[in-house]
């Protein structure tokens, strides 16, 4: 026995929400034109000084060690 509706109004209205729930989010995605947002020194992760440095300094209070996150080592002594 199959599941699948018999009216055609339901199949039609059925096959556009599948057709318009795939095609919805193809043209999701960052234009060429809108790059430059995202260049702009206020949308870098590390843009807030103060904040970078309250982090690190919780992290590395947190993991016993200093460096790691522009200098190599890790605090180790293991270069």
């Amino acid at each position: 026995m199959s599941n699948l509706p018999h009216n055609p109004l339901i199949k039609t209205v059925l096959a556009l929400a599948i057709a318009s729930s795939l095609l919805g989010c193809s043209s999701l995605g960052v234009q060429p034109w809108e790059k430059d947002q995202f260049a702009r020194e206020d949308m870098a992760l590390n843009s807030e000084k103060l904040d970078l440095a309250l982090d690190d300094h919780i992290y590395f209070s947190k993991e016993g060690t200093s460096g790691g996150r522009s200098l190599a080592g890790g605090g180790c002594g293991c270069n």
